[in-house]
């Protein structure tokens, strides 16, 4: 059982942040360290991508594990598992829909998980500015 009300637990899901999070920020910082200059949360085709390269058209996401339904985490709902399981899924959907949008008007989508960012944040770094050098080929 929650060991939360019911108005606890909705006020502490509405304080969730949908930008600015821990692991955006992060990984800006670290971008901007590296002389790498960017948009945050710009508008691209119909979506929002939390890290844009305009210039080279990249468009960076930043991927909770619980949120963008990460394979290996642990998705063991006590309370309305029917709505949880169909709420991830659908986000899992838009994220693929939006990774096709992009590509199809000729972006390149870069997308880097939660536990990623936290456990290899040059990894994440390595691989932007691959992607960047690959197109400035």
């Amino acid at each position: 059982m929650d060991c939360m009300t019911s108005e606890q637990r909705s006020k502490n899901m509405r304080a969730i942040k949908s930008h600015d999070t821990k692991i955006e920020v992060r990984l800006r910082k670290a971008l901007w360290h590296q002389g790498i200059r960017y948009r945050k949360n710009f508008k691209v085709c119909s979506c929002k991508a939390d890290i844009v390269l305009t210039k080279y058209k990249i468009a960076i996401f930043c991927d909770g594990d619980f949120w963008h339904g990460k394979p290996s985490t642990n998705h063991n709902f006590k309370t309305n598992q029917k709505f949880w399981n169909e709420k991830i899924k659908r986000n899992i959907e838009r994220d693929l829909e939006n990774t096709i949008e992009l590509r199809d008007n000729g972006w390149t989508v870069l997308r880097f998980w939660e536990t990623d960012i936290n456990k290899n944040l040059d990894m994440c770094i390595y691989e932007i500015v691959n992607t960047i050098e690959t197109k400035r080929r």
